[in-house]
């Protein structure tokens, strides 16, 4: 029934797209839930398969859904694959959404981001800002995408029932991020450039922009339990915010980055790429209300971040010498 608390001790429970960072946190988070999670890989099912999706759940039958599947990456991106970032987010949405309806599913939470907002959007941004100005031309193709998949989710409520609801996470970063220069975030590729800029011995290290743009950061394992706590007890029509309540400049966040590497040189501004939005604050006064509050700052969790990617890129190191020595 729509509004009631909703238990997952006894459930089963999918996480879709349980390989990526926010995916996997779900899992970690979910272990101790005494629930039976269900996980299948992209080899295994492609979401963006209409047929495939409805199959699979037929077989399985999750009682809970959890959608962390998505095609993510930064401005740069978004800018050279605007068809992918579109075409396989609303796949994946219409998909599972539809896929979760038709199986019976008892509780559904969609993820979406912080990007459906307004570029220019009153700070902080409250959910009811939703579709009230343009967005950010750098990442508008996976917003609208985004907004397709949390206006289906509430559709899918209004006209059939469903218990179906959706959580905007502020920038998201820590344990499973993506550290490739071409295709990550702000945060995990700050990480990369100081790390490298260290083992270089570089005098400089670089970033895009001008460095005023403020910017939300939420850990992911905060998230995971945000959702878990939302599963719990939201209920809600509409989207409710999921965010830490406070922001930096990128200039303040590639100093604690280098702080966090041991990177000591100059901080350099290309002022040739593009800012983005200049400001991004959420309003998560609704989760708050309900009693939800995140408990890692940021400091600490780019730290933590920082040491599994030692260790991730330790692991690769590790694994291609062992493939020379049997070569």
């Amino acid at each position: 029934m729509i509004g009631a608390r909703y238990e997952l001790a006894g459930k089963r429970v999918f996480v879709a797209g349980h390989r990526g960072m926010v995916g996997s946190a779900l899992v970690r988070r979910l272990r101790g839930e005494h629930c039976t999670i269900l996980t299948i890989g992209r080899a295994d099912l492609d979401l963006k398969d209409q047929a495939a999706v409805r199959a699979w759940f037929r077989v399985n039958r999750p009682d809970a859904v959890f959608v962390a599947a998505a095609k993510v990456g930064g401005i740069l991106a978004n800018d050279h694959h605007p068809a992918d970032f579109l075409h396989d987010n609303l796949m994946i949405a219409a998909n599972v959404i539809d896929a979760a309806y038709r199986s019976g599913v008892e509780k559904l939470l969609f993820l979406g981001s912080s990007c459906i907002y307004p570029r220019l959007a009153p700070q902080p941004i409250r959910e009811d800002a939703l579709l009230t100005g343009a967005l950010e031309p750098t990442n508008e193709w996976y917003a609208i995408a985004k907004i397709a998949g949390i206006k289906l989710a509430q559709a899918y409520r209004r006209q059939h029932g469903c218990d179906f609801i959706s959580a905007m996470p502020a920038n998201l970063y820590g344990p499973g991020d993506n550290f490739d220069l071409q295709s990550s975030h702000v945060l995990p590729a700050l990480i990369r450039k100081a790390h490298e800029a260290r083992g270089q011995g570089a005098a400089t290290m670089e970033i895009w922009g001008s460095g005023t743009p403020r910017r939300e950061f939420l850990h992911v394992d905060d998230l995971a339990d945000a959702c878990v706590f939302l599963m719990r007890e939201y209920s809600g029509d509409g989207p409710i915010n999921v965010g830490f309540g406070e922001d930096v400049t990128i200039h303040e966040l590639a100093k604690m980055v280098a702080d966090a590497v041991g990177f000591t040189g100059t901080i350099a501004r290309d002022e040739t790429k593009p800012d983005g939005t200049p400001r991004k604050l959420m309003d998560s006064g609704m989760l708050r209300g309900l009693g939800w509050q995140p408990s890692i700052a940021l400091r600490e969790g780019i730290e933590a971040t920082y040491r599994w990617f030692l260790d991730a890129e330790g692991a690769v190191i590790r694994l291609a010498t062992r493939n020379e020595t049997r070569h």
